[in-house]
């Protein structure tokens, strides 16, 4: 037995009157057919069915009123229903008397099946972050029949900010699941089914009543059942979109609705689609059904962490005057303390890379310019100045680019940024980022020169005011104090500042400062304790 979720009937409404039942308890009804009609404060909305079944329970009465992605009424779905292993009755006529000769199987005792004591209970998909109202089904970690426990992940979905995994609210058996692996799964409708553990129970085995029955017998028998029980077309777990009047020219004529391409709006498929099906004809709106690949391209929908960032960069360029100031720092002496240190680390477990060294520098470089780690309001008249300085570093995720931060670096050791780094990386690579860490941050890195990238003109990340892009480093000539020609170890840097905040010569002395941490390391040691 299934519960009806009433769904979103209007932009802010949470409640209606139940005005009138179209149906009643142990009515039949068909998918799309209305089953009430509710009144909310601005319209009369008739709300239809979403499966097709019998109606077991109406869960209001006229006058009532109903909430919003509470159930409604329950119902058996069409195909849900058990069949219940009654003892096997003998023909209704007295079988002639068969020859002394003739051999007839003893029937064992039939053990009946489960019967339910409760209901299927629909997990609704909760809020799963501020102002998320959808998001993309990216992975089931369950199948239909499993049997989970609370608190176990059930789903992993991602929204536009994080991928996050869904736990089960109760034990018991994973009945349904609504979306496909790449759906869109809505806030607020049910995301699976789950039979609750403990509403199901098992009859005692039941000796059969008859002592013989014939092979003939069985088989006429399990014929005469059979025939009972409603047709249930096989197809996709997905809804065709068709009228009950199309679903039932379409259950007449044998023909799986889910295989007809609809010429209707929104892929509805109409009766001409049915006739055209049937008699093997392609309509051209099974043609245009089709994945459109012409002349070697594809489409794809932007989506997810991707469909965030491209806003994110529209609105920052579009609102930021941005400037950039690009240098060179030379490496060398960085690169001596790293390959000192990562021994040390190693044994703890850390692995060291240059990054926590240019997070602890640009730390020690805006206590002097904390104006590089304020935000401005979007009319531009007041400056927030953090005490905090939340370093986020740009992740070439899975699911796209994301930008954590570690929070509070001025108070950690080069031991505990590294550690932090570490972790937040290995959490991005696998999109599974917290929302803590994804948000907060204060200032912002982009390691192009990871992936082989020289230099870069980044775009801030709004609303920060800053953010520094870091090339690979390279072995170039350079000049000594003596005026001789070495090879040195340079990496491009390249900032871009919000000009409304930060003027050049600020960014550069700035940039300067930081600078000097990175080629003299040991200037910033009694801070890396």
């Amino acid at each position: 037995m299934t519960d009806f979720i009433l769904p979103d009937i209007g932009e802010g409404i949470v409640e209606c009157e139940l005005i009138e039942w179209l149906v009643a308890e142990g009515d039949y009804i068909v998918e799309d057919q209305p089953v009430a009609e509710v009144m909310t404060d601005k319209a009369m909305v008739q709300i239809p069915a979403m499966h097709s079944g019998v109606v077991t329970k109406l869960y209001y009465a006229k006058g009532d009123i109903a909430k919003v992605h509470s159930p409604l009424f329950a119902m058996q779905l069409q195909g849900e229903e058990s069949l219940k292993s009654a003892p096997v009755a003998a023909a209704e006529e007295p079988a002639e008397a068969e020859s002394s000769n003739s051999e007839v199987k003893q029937e064992a005792p039939v053990s009946a099946p489960a019967v339910s004591t409760g209901h299927i209970e629909d997990f609704i998909l909760p809020d799963i972050g501020e102002g998320i109202v959808e998001c993309e089904l990216v992975e089931w970690l369950v199948v239909e029949g499993d049997s989970i426990k609370e608190d176990q992940p059930v789903a992993e979905v991602m929204t536009d900010k994080a991928m996050v995994q869904i736990p089960a609210k109760h034990d018991g058996v994973v009945v349904k699941l609504h979306y496909a692996k790449g759906d869109i799964a809505k806030v607020h409708t049910p995301l699976f089914a789950l039979q609750i553990q403990g509403e199901a129970t098992q009859q005692e085995p039941q000796p059969s009543v008859q002592p013989e029955v014939t092979k003939v017998e069985l088989s006429t028998t399990s014929a005469a059942v059979n025939t009972t029980l409603p047709t249930v077309r096989s197809g996709k777990n997905s809804k065709a979109l068709a009228s009950p009047a199309v679903r039932r020219l379409a259950r007449e004529q044998n023909i799986d609705i889910h295989s007809v391409a609809g010429s209707g709006p929104k892929g509805r498929v109409m009766k001409d689609d049915i006739t055209r099906f049937a008699k093997g004809e392609t309509s051209a709106a099974m043609v245009s059904a089709q994945p459109k690949v012409t002349g070697g391209k594809r489409v794809e929908a932007i989506r997810g962490i991707k469909a965030a960032m491209a806003k994110q960069m529209v609105e920052s360029v579009s609102t930021i005057p941005h400037f950039t100031v690009s240098d060179e720092i030379d490496m060398d002496a960085l690169m001596a303390a790293r390959s000192q240190l990562k021994d040390g680390f190693a044994a703890q477990g850390i692995k060291l890379s240059y990054m926590p060294f240019v997070i602890k520098a640009l730390s020690n470089a805006l206590k002097q310019f904390p104006i590089i780690n304020s935000q401005v309001n979007a009319d531009c008249t007041e400056l927030t100045y953090f005490d905090d300085h939340n370093i986020g570093v740009a992740i070439d995720s899975k699911i796209g680019l994301l930008v954590p931060n570690i929070k509070g670096v001025q108070n950690m050791s080069l031991n505990e940024i590294a550690r932090e780094l570490n972790r937040l990386i290995d959490l991005g690579r696998e999109g599974r980022l917290s929302k803590d860490d994804l948000t907060g941050g204060t200032i912002s890195i982009s390691n192009v020169g990871v992936i082989g990238g020289t230099t870069a003109t980044p775009v801030i990340n709004k609303p920060e005011v800053a953010i520094v892009a870091l090339g690979k480093i390279q072995t170039l000539p350079r000049f000594d104090v003596q005026g001789h020609v070495k090879a040195a170890n340079i990496m491009h840097i390249s900032w871009s500042g919000d000009h409304r905040v930060i003027d050049g010569a600020t960014m550069v002395r700035f940039s300067n400062v930081w600078k000097g941490y990175l080629e003299n390391p040991f200037s910033m040691f009694s801070t890396l304790a």
